[in-house]
């Protein structure tokens, strides 16, 4: 797993982690590894579907009259 090194990180920021870190009962190095996930994180999944219906609407979209094939697909041979 890989490391980082933060090095001249102020007094006052290292005393508000570890006061954080004991505020949420975790390590100073537990609580850092959350601050840094949270921030690179996507605060919602992004579902792509949901987002092209919703394109779709804001320019009138399109209606469909589109019938699923409900037949069993047959397998392929490959002989």
């Amino acid at each position: 797993m890989p490391a980082v090194t933060v090095r001249n990180l102020p007094a006052a920021v290292h005393r508000a982690l570890k006061l954080r870190a004991a505020r949420n009962a975790r390590s100073t190095e537990a609580e850092i590894r959350v601050i840094l996930e949270e921030a690179v994180a996507p605060k919602a999944r992004i579902k792509i579907g949901s987002e092209l219906a919703a394109f779709g609407q804001r320019y009138g979209g399109i209606e469909l009259n589109y019938k699923r094939d409900r037949r069993p697909i047959e397998p392929a041979e490959f002989e």
